[in-house]
Formats: structure tokens, C-alpha cells, sequence
């Protein structure tokens, strides 16, 4: 496999993953805000498919032709990060997914050196390859699904990639209660 079809399935796994972080929420746990800042699960989607519209479609001349008034001039600062009550989770979805179409186009098409512009970047960086903003896609998405991965947590409990997940240590509720117990009286110990 080359470099860009190990890139792309990596991007394409974790879109995925960031996607499977829904599974099984009412509307509201899929939207509440869960830290301070308002940080929540449908908005990370929201936000994840909007960036890649813009670095898959704007920086390479390829504009999907998506019209989103989160990104707008005149939208509130932050509008891709949270849903509001007209919009539905299915809406958000298929953007995800339709973002995720016309980047792997964009991907599949160009070579990984095909220079873009980046406009929101500062000037002396604004020029890139497609093989850098691949790289960087990949960062935004894995970083904002880490993100997912806390908030799903917090929510029920569910952790990891998936139920099983050879990544993660597989505990009883009571074995988890416990570690966290360790963890506690270890911070404890060490703050005083």
C-alpha cells in the first residue's frame, strides 16, 4: 500500500469511528454539551465534515458547492460546533457523509504533491500539498474523535473503538470502579 492509500484508510477509519460515537444516543445525548466550552457529539461531526469541506474542496479548486451558514460571515462564532434544534441528527449525517464523498474524490484524483492554498491560513503557509493536508485531516479528525471518545464516556460509559476493543483493558464496572479508586488515592497522595 502507498503512501496515500494508507493515509486515506486511515482518515476513512476514523471518520467512521467518529460516526460510531452516535450509535445508540437519544437526540439529546448526542448534542448535550458535555464541558465547558459546549464541546459536544454532534457538533464534533458537524465541525469534522465542515473542515473537510473546506481543505478537501476550497484549497484544491474543487468547492463542493455546499452552502453551510455555520461557516458563513455572518454566523456566530463557533456554529459548527453545535447543532441547533432545526437541524436533525440525520441532516448532519449525510454532510458528514457528503464531505466525506467529495474528499476522497479530491483524494482519489489528485497526486499527493498537487499544490493548494490554503486562504484562512497565514500567507507564508498558505501553500501546501495535498499529501500535507491529508496529514492534517488525518490529525483534525483523530484529535476532535478523541475528543468523541471522552464525551461518549461521560455519557454511558461506552469506551474504546467498539465493544471488545483489543486497545482498551476489558474490566468489570466494579474493576473499573476500582482502578479509578487507585487513580484517585494516587492523586491524593502525590497533591498532598
Amino acid at each position: 500500500m502507498d503512501d496515500k492509500a494508507t493515509l486515506h484508510r486511515y482518515l476513512r477509519t476514523r471518520r467512521e469511528d467518529l460516526l460510531a460515537k452516535l450509535d445508540g444516543l437519544s437526540e439529546y445525548d448526542a448534542r448535550r454539551p458535555l464541558t465547558p466550552t459546549g464541546t459536544n457529539l454532534l457538533g464534533l461531526v458537524k465541525h469534522v465534515a465542515s473542515v473537510e469541506l473546506g481543505y478537501f474542496g476550497e484549497v484544491f479548486g474543487r468547492p463542493a458547492g455546499v452552502a453551510l451558514p455555520s461557516l458563513a460571515d455572518d454566523a456566530e462564532p463557533d456554529a459548527d460546533m453545535w447543532v441547533a434544534p432545526d437541524e436533525t441528527r440525520e441532516e448532519i449525517i449525510a454532510l458528514h457523509r457528503l464531505s466525506a464523498a467529495h474528499s476522497d474524490a479530491t483524494i482519489e484524483e489528485l497526486p499527493l504533491d498537487a499544490p493548494g492554498d490554503v486562504p484562512w491560513w497565514p500567507a507564508d503557509r498558505r501553500r501546501v500539498s495535498l499529501h500535507q493536508i491529508l496529514v492534517h485531516m488525518c490529525v483534525e479528525t483523530a484529535h476532535h474523535l478523541g475528543h468523541a471518545d471522552i464525551l461518549r464516556e461521560l455519557i454511558d460509559g461506552t469506551a474504546g473503538q467498539r465493544p471488545g476493543d483489543p486497545n482498551l483493558t476489558q474490566r468489570t464496572p466494579a474493576g473499573w470502579a476500582a482502578h479509578r479508586a487507585r487513580i484517585e488515592a494516587a492523586a491524593r497522595a502525590a497533591g498532598w
